[in-house]
């Protein structure tokens, strides 16, 4: 089974890209019109869907931005900039066309239901007390230059195309027995005596000639030089760097107000208990049980008790059928019909929604309520400063560029017709820099390789307009430059017979311990070892992963035996293997079904890569790799 995850590595990394990408659909699209362009060179084709360019930028400047949230922030964008991670966010993109025009195929629907649950789990959109904030829902799709009904479409997009490999991943088995046989792997316990050569015992006796030092010296020069680097001014225009010059009209501000009144009302908002009973075929029974509870409640009974006791909603039932609070179009269209008729403390009949029947008491209502102008007047001048910038930068992109290269010798005149901040970096090296701060403008891979490149370093002069996505364009000038320079023999001495010590003393230690293994192996006495210790492959101790790795190889003709280990900077280990533990049967069937679910999971992703290698084997697949190289990338 493993083998075959293996063999499928590639295909599987796709598929968690694809799982990746919808979420960050959320604040990561600027906009479904911004991403399409039928004047654009497709990077592939998937059954006659294009994939374009900028759809790939898009998608590539995301998933540069996870692998750097994922080291927190700590590793210079250019190291994740390769050619591998450009072929997987490819990859992802011509899984998800193909699992698009599949689900087409098969009509694949989602639920105004399904919708529903899927934006009201999305992160950062609650308020303290747990309920959905609709105003910050909008107010980030805002930010994003979407509508609801662009966004909610693009999110039944992905859902649907989640829908086909969800349904597999859930489909996995395993048996128990290849659990027990994976347990018996990771569990059997060795018990072993272990010997260790250390350098340290063998750097007494290494004394380097001057003539071996200053061989290591000039074998190994890359280690004493003092990097490359330059010191760099810069230029960045941005909406955001544009939007400080605008000054919105006040005119328009109360205008913008009164043509978006909408925009600002805080919509009324309910909250609810409800009983619910799933009818089985006939919904007869169902009814005439929902009435009878009724009946209950109108003389009396408390609605909460019999929610906990009767209502098939097991998530709301132990809160006594509270369900939250919610807008009418968060629940489904007859729950909020009949929720906003009721006043505070009714129960209402009997409802029918696609979960089933309900009854349903209003237990709280908070009125709709218009924010004034004053309130949202520094929230309107900054979309407004917002909407101007970007319609100026489309106008002062063209005009930028062509400065900085019709006046090479400076950045000056542009700083000064853009009212640009001009800005300095020290130190930077070809790799950027540990000084500049996470997403520095000029640390930008393509940035940097304008700014390395022959002209920029011994003309000084400009470099061209680098465009870093998301409407920002940058371009840096070298001011001073630090070539890569070897330091003085003299200067690193200490450091040079320090490492030619190390490096003799473990080559000592290794043809000392291979020297014990053999004469154990021949019939010497065990001396010099270490009291037993019991080893597994799950709880190794302190015993090196290369030593682990020796002693659970197979299985020997007879115990004792001996196995040796190169552990590297620690030296070289020899260890005596004295006996196997026997495997305890309850301990296997305690964790099996921890292991299972593990299992089923690996399997679950096999199924998902197998299904979607087949997908795309008939899919008619054309890839354009050429057309999402990074030109720049000399490696």
């Amino acid at each position: 089974m493993f083998d075959s995850v293996r063999k499928h590595q590639r295909i599987l990394q796709a598929v968690l890209l694809l799982l990746i990408f919808p979420a960050f659909a959320f604040f990561g699209i600027a906009g479904y019109d911004q991403m399409f362009s039928a004047a654009e060179k497709s990077v592939a084709e998937v059954g006659g869907a294009s994939i374009t360019r900028r759809e790939f930028d898009e998608a590539y400047r995301r998933e540069l931005e996870r692998l750097q949230q994922q080291y927190g922030g700590q590793v210079d964008a250019r190291l994740l900039d390769t050619p591998f991670t450009r072929t997987q966010v490819l990859d992802g993109l011509v899984s998800q066309q193909a699992l698009q025009t599949e689900s087409n195929r098969k009509r694949i629907a989602v639920s105004d239901e399904q919708l529903r649950r899927e934006i009201v789990s999305i992160p950062g959109l609650t308020k303290p007390d747990g309920t959905f904030d609709m105003e910050r829902y909008r107010a980030a799709l805002s930010q994003q230059n979407l509508t609801e009904p662009m966004f909610e479409s693009q999110l039944r997009g992905d859902l649907a195309r989640r829908a086909l490999p969800e349904s597999l991943s859930r489909s996995a088995f395993v048996p128990a027995t290849i659990a027990d046989r994976m347990i018996g792997i990771l569990e059997e316990v060795r018990e072993v005596r272990e010997q260790v050569f250390k350098p340290a015992d063998f750097a007494a006796k290494v004394v380097p000639s001057e003539d071996e030092l200053r061989k290591f010296y000039d074998a190994n020069a890359a280690r004493y030089e003092t990097p490359e680097a330059v010191k760099v001014e810069y230029l960045v225009l941005s909406p955001d760097s544009i939007s400080a010059q605008v000054t919105p009209d006040p005119a328009q501000v109360k205008t913008y107000y009164e043509q978006n009144r909408k925009r600002f009302v805080t919509e009324e908002e309910r909250r609810a208990s409800h009983i619910l009973v799933k009818p089985e075929g006939d919904k007869a029974p169902a009814r005439a049980t929902l009435e009878a509870l009724r009946q209950k409640i109108a003389g009396g009974a408390d609605f909460a008790a019999l929610a906990k006791a009767e209502s098939q909603d097991k998530g709301s039932a132990a809160a006594g059928g509270d369900v939250g609070l919610f807008t009418r179009d968060l629940v489904d269209a007859p729950f909020a019909e009949a929720a906003f008729a009721l006043k505070q403390g009714e129960v209402s009949g009997v409802v029918e929604t696609d979960s089933g029947l309900h009854l349903i008491k209003v237990t709280e209502i908070r009125p709709g309520k218009e924010r004034t102008f004053d309130e949202v007047r520094p929230e309107i001048e900054s979309d407004l400063r917002k909407q101007e910038a970007s319609k100026l930068y489309a106008s002062y992109a063209e005009q930028f560029s062509d400065l900085v290269f019709t006046q090479p010798d400076s950045l000056q005149p542009a700083a000064e017709k853009f009212k640009l901040r001009l800005q300095t970096a020290e130190d930077v090296g070809r790799n950027g820099s540990a000084k500049l701060p996470s997403g520095t403008p000029v640390a930008n891979p393509k940035v940097l390789a304008e700014v390395f490149k022959d002209d920029s370093i011994r003309g000084r002069r400009n470099t061209q307009a680098v465009d870093i996505g998301n409407s920002t364009l940058v371009s840096a000038r070298v001011t001073e430059h630090k070539p890569a320079a070897r330091k003085p023999y003299e200067a690193v001495a200490a450091e040079v017979r320090a490492s030619v010590v190390d490096e003799q003393a473990r080559k000592l230690a290794r043809e000392a311990g291979e020297s014990r293994l053999k004469e154990l192996v021949g019939g010497a006495e065990a001396k010099g070892f270490s009291d037993g210790r019991l080893v597994s492959r799950s709880n190794p101790g302190n015993v090196a992963p290369a030593a682990v790795e020796a002693l659970f190889k197979g299985v020997p003709a007879k115990l004792p035996s001996f196995v040796g280990a190169d552990l590297g900077a620690a030296g070289y280990g020899v260890y005596q293997l004295v006996r196997i533990q026997p495997i305890d049967p309850a301990s296997i069937a305690k964790k099996r079904e921890q292991l299972l679910p593990q299992l089923a999971q690996a399997v679950s992703q096999l199924d998902v890569g197998t299904y979607l290698d087949s997908l795309l084997a008939r899919s008619d697949v054309k890839r354009f790799p050429d057309r999402v190289a990074d030109k720049t990338d000399t490696r």
